[in-house]
């Protein structure tokens, strides 16, 4: 199968853009370094350019940087040079292909869906290429390479990349099987695409991917076993099928054929799902999109971005097994934070109900109401998260007034789920329900129980059915026909709940109000206001278990491990944990111990992960102290060592598993290498440490790094920002991603402190090619963030004009921050013309007061450059045929500007100025652009008509002007010449004033015409070709 053609109309060679579309950063850069190898190597023979090649290469990082890349772009681009081009790459790479890894895993995540066919065709084939030659990282590139692959899609191109991938990973299966995470990655992928291939013209593919999991589940159970509880669900899915029937009545009733480890499907129910599993399944755009909507769109205003991903993605019958996935990574990953649920955000359970009720299949439903429930069944407090069960009660109680059925038909469920999930477990499934409920109540999700369960809403024979499964909860404290869910009681949130030891939900700390219902009914008035407390996070320390890892370790490994637990003392640790990393770096380590001992290490350590890293007061001897922790360890053993040693990459990978047990171990791991002498000018460290890690990425590991630093310690994240600014501008600079985080959580003095970071040259966080990109995006940002944002740009030595087009952005009511920012720095200004021609084009409006008080601000201080500019733009904008002006105002999304428009701005400027003393409409340059508009306005047309009667009191003003240069003959002909040979006309200029306002496109236009009047014998009158 091979994709079929994009749509749209290709400009660059990488990319599908349409004539509208800028042209991409990316596809730019990698144009540029395809011509730096083209010219190196035009005209000369294969030996001479791999000469060539190589000595431009050893010249530094830059050169071979675009070597690299220029390289990679061609391979992407010229498939005839494919072969060659991966030759050459791997001859000259010095990096172990890691320029190219970052720039294949941009384009995956960034840009795959613009790929032109052969780019994408190219790309998979290197990918391919680069599994064979197993280099370092391929696991990584693959993985998000699988991430592409849409469930529910079964479009030929979707088709093409799942059967290509799994060619791959069947082609290398014994380079597969070396790594745990890729194992339980892939089977989780082929078995969901599984359920979309039933049809018979797909039936091939399908016994591949089948035949492919049940080898990967035989040989290598207990690297599928991470997957946790979903592995279940995704079994019973495909269970039917006969090879498939076969495992699955091994896994319940002879489980250890699969693995001596295992004990039954039980020890696999009570095992939660990572976040990576279920974030696998969506790619990187329906995940941006959902991402979007929980944590940027207004509760009442989400219906046309439902709209919109509706008709992207579940609009096909086959779609509808999409929901699933959707539903369980809004459960298991999008995890609010306090500032969020706090907020009129949409929220979570909001989603949900729309993708329950927009169902159009009967077996999609009851597979998405598993998937909502799925986390319920065998929920233990110790393990799972509130914020995994709490979408689906939230769902439930806001559905019985506006929706009871929706109510009804879950609660159904939940009942009937317990005696027909497995019934052998009966007993446990309705534990962990009753579980789920209790917790609940704990952390005060709903007050009580008994107005959801015993509603006079819902049907006598469901509301009997509740009261025999879940008696408990049924108790209400007064009659349920009282209870009115308009009034419902306060909802009580958790603080971003990673994992049980990381916060504590403490229910009489978080309330605010819930009745988001409200936010629609306009009937009702103003809306609750929601009302925040903060969280007070206690912990209960429990001793550290690793009695189900140990035993699976080495003699050597296990006594040192062992004797760590026991210690207290922390330099003892300190000793015993060298021993460890020594052990670890023998040449005869088994490296299939290393999970386990980094699940060990997990749960020791754990405490070193709580509380404040940074100390309360920050000095050389605090700092040291503070990085003397056993984990630190390994980071300084790592500074140590050579990149390119093999012991090196032994410490990595070991931090890369531990990374999957406890991912604080990234921001720790920053603050180690800026905090310690024994790191100085290590920091890049961390880029080796990215590239090790499942993600295999620097920008997605920061940025998720960052992000969990922002959520635990504040004033660590302010301490970073400096040197991860500094040391990785390509990640930070670009999009405003890091900006965000930081402007969301810090104070006022926090500000200031950065502030004076940027002004003594040890921060940038701007640079010209993408700020104005960054503010744009603020715009969408809290008040607080998006003045902090300002007054950091401010900080910055910028020139104004750089930022000036976001103008055409900004409206009076959405975005006064920003505008009032700008008011302020422009008044500091000497108005340049393309700031008076951004300011001018705002559309104008009776309340926005934006562009006549910056206007009369220069009109009083700067009259004379003012009024050039504004001549110069009348004279330039006039000279437009009306019907292009008119087409270009209503052709763009952006503001435009008009001669209409120019002229509206300058009659409130005169309206204000009428009771002053200011003199700015008695200028010569203003009074000769006002004649020049009112000569060229033909009485004819009614467009220039109603603009002279529209602006008759702006026009009066320069009636009695007459130039002293200007003829007396040409006064009186002027009348008797045609409206043809009047059009553009203007008094006349000397050359002074035409030096200073004239441009290019005046000349053009004026020039032709001034030959015809010259015949007439009269001047061309204030043309700027005379």
């Amino acid at each position: 199968m091979e994709p079929s053609p994009a749509k749209g109309k290709p400009q660059g060679r990488l990319l599908v853009s349409t004539t509208l579309d800028a042209k991409d950063e990316l596809e730019e850069r990698l144009e540029r370094c395809v011509g730096i190898v083209t010219s190196m190597t035009n005209g000369l023979s294969e030996r001479e350019a791999n000469d060539a090649i190589t000595a431009h290469v050893c010249k530094g990082p830059q050169q071979h940087e675009e070597v690299c890349l220029g390289l990679f772009s061609i391979l992407l681009t010229e498939t005839p040079q494919a072969q060659r081009c991966y030759r050459d790459l791997t001859l000259v790479n010095r990096d172990g292909m890691n320029v190219v890894l970052m720039k294949i895993n941009q384009i995956l995540m960034e840009k795959f869906l613009k790929l032109q066919d052969v780019c994408r065709t190219q790309l998979v084939w290197l990918v391919r290429e680069l599994v064979k030659s197993g280099v370092i990282g391929a696991d990584g590139i693959l993985m998000t390479l699988m991430k592409q692959i849409a469930g529910g899609d079964i479009s030929s191109k979707n088709l093409w990349l799942a059967e290509n991938v799994l060619d791959i990973l069947l082609e290398q299966k014994e380079w597969v099987l070396k790594s745990g995470m890729l194992i339980a990655m892939s089977v989780y992928t082929y078995l969901r695409l599984m359920v979309d291939h039933g049809t018979p013209n797909l039936l091939p593919l399908r016994q591949k991917e089948v035949d492919f999991c049940i080898s990967l589940l035989r040989e290598k159970f207990m690297e599928c076993y991470i997957i946790g509880r979903d592995l279940v669900r995704l079994l019973q899915n495909v269970a039917r099928i006969p090879e498939m029937e076969l495992l699955w009545k091994d896994l319940l009733h002879n489980p250890q054929t699969l693995s001596p480890q295992f004990t039954g499907v039980l020890q696999l129910l009570t095992s939660r799902t990572s976040r990576k599993f279920l974030a696998c399944r969506l790619t990187p755009d329906m995940e941006t999109k959902l991402l979007f909507m929980t944590s940027r769109v207004r509760f009442g205003q989400q219906k046309r971005y439902q709209d919109w991903f509706q008709r992207q993605y579940l609009s096909t019958a086959e779609s509808q097994s999409l929901r699933c996935d959707l539903i369980r990574y809004i459960c298991g990953v999008v995890h609010p934070s306090n500032e969020v649920l706090s907020s009129d955000i949409l929220p979570r359970w909001a989603i949900i109900g729309w993708l329950l009720t927009t169902c159009t299949s009967n077996v999609a439903a009851s597979n998405a109401k598993l998937a909502l429930f799925y986390d319920w069944l065998f929920f233990s407090p110790e393990k799972d998260s509130i914020m995994n069960i709490e979408p689906a009660i939230l769902v439930m109680h806001h559905s019985m007034k506006p929706h009871p059925a929706i109510t009804a038909t879950l609660l159904d469920f939940m009942c009937r789920i317990i005696p027909h999930f497995f019934p052998p477990l009966e007993v446990q499934v309705r534990q962990g329900v009753c579980n789920s409920l209790t917790f609940i109540m704990e952390k005060r999700v709903l007050a009580h129980l008994a107005p959801l369960f015993d509603n006079p809403k819902l049907d006598r024979e469901l509301r009997s059915m509740l009261r025999e499964r879940f008696p408990e909860f049924c108790s209400s404290p007064s009659p349920p026909t009282e209870v009115k869910m308009e009034e419902s009681l306060p909802l009580e949130m958790e603080n971003h709940v990673l994992d049980k030891e990381d916060s504590c939900y403490d229910a009489t700390e978080a309330a605010f109000s819930d009745d988001e219902e409200e936010i629609n009914n306009k009937g009702e008035g103003k809306k609750k206001e929601f009302r925040f407390h903060p969280i007070k996070e206690t912990y209960i320390e429990e001793p550290a278990d690793i009695s189900p890892y140990v035993d699976q370790l080495d003699e050597p490994l296990k006594e040192k491990v062992t004797q760590l637990q026991k210690e207290s003392d922390m330099e003892v640790q300190c000793e015993v944990m060298q021993e460890i990393v020594d052990l670890i770096l023998e040449e005869d380590f088994d490296s299939e111990q290393m999970s386990t001992l980094a699940s060990c290490l997990a749960e020791l350590f754990k405490g070193h992960f709580r509380g404040d890293v940074l100390p309360d007061e920050i000095t050389e001897e605090s700092l040291e102290e503070s990085v003397c922790k056993p984990v630190c360890l390994v980071f300084r053993n790592l500074c140590q060592m050579q990149e390119d040693n093999s012991s090196f990459s032994m410490l990595l990978d070991m931090l890369a598993e531990l990374y999957q047990k406890q991912p604080k171990i990234g921001y720790h791991l920053l603050y180690y290498l800026k905090a310690s002498k024994a790191a100085a000018g290590k920091m890049s460290l961390y880029e080796a440490f990215a590239q090790a890690t499942a993600l295999g990425d620097l920008h997605t590991c920061l940025m998720m790094d960052m992000k969990a630093c922002q959520e635990d310690d504040v004033r660590l994240l302010c301490y970073l920002t400096p040197s991860i600014y500094s040391e990785f501008p390509d990640e930070t600079l670009r999009s405003g991603e890091l900006l965000n985080m930081i402007v969301a959580v810090i104070d006022s003095t926090q500000l200031q402190e950065l502030m004076c970071h940027v002004m003594m040259g040890n921060l940038v966080m701007f640079r010209k090619d993408s700020v104005l990109n960054i503010l744009i995006q603020s715009l969408d940002w809290e008040t607080f963030e998006q003045y902090s944002t300002w007054q950091l740009f401010l900080a910055h030595s910028i020139p104004l004009e750089t930022i000036i087009p976001i103008l055409q952005h900004l409206k009076y009511k959405e975005h006064p921050e920003a505008l009032s920012c700008l008011l302020l720095q422009l008044r500091r200004e000497k108005p340049m013309e393309e700031m008076v021609k951004m300011v001018l084009s705002r559309p104008c409006h009776h309340e926005d007061q934006f562009t006549t008080s910056i206007l009369r601000h220069w009109a009083s201080k700067h009259d004379d450059t003012l009024g050039e500019h504004i001549k110069a733009l009348l004279i330039k904008n006039n000279n437009l045929p009306r019907k292009r002006q008119s087409l270009r105002s209503s052709s763009s999304k952006l503001a435009q500007l008009t001669l209409e428009q120019m002229l509206e701005h300058l009659d409130n400027l005169r309206l204000n100025l009428s009771n002053t003393k200011n003199n700015f409409f008695t200028q010569t340059p203003i009074l000769q652009a006002l004649q020049h508009v009112q000569a060229s306005c033909d009485e004819a047309h009614k467009m220039s008509g109603a603009l002279v009667f529209r602006f008759s009191d702006l026009f009066a003003l320069a009636e009695e002007y007459e130039d002293s240069t200007k003829p007396p003959k040409s006064r009186r002909k002027a009348p008797a010449s045609s409206p043809r040979s009047r059009k553009g006309a203007a008094p006349p200029t000397n050359n002074e004033e035409e030096s200073a306002s004239s441009s290019a496109s005046e000349e053009e236009d004026s020039k032709p015409k001034a030959p015809k009047r010259k015949r007439k014998g009269s001047s061309a009158v204030g043309s700027d070709s005379d």
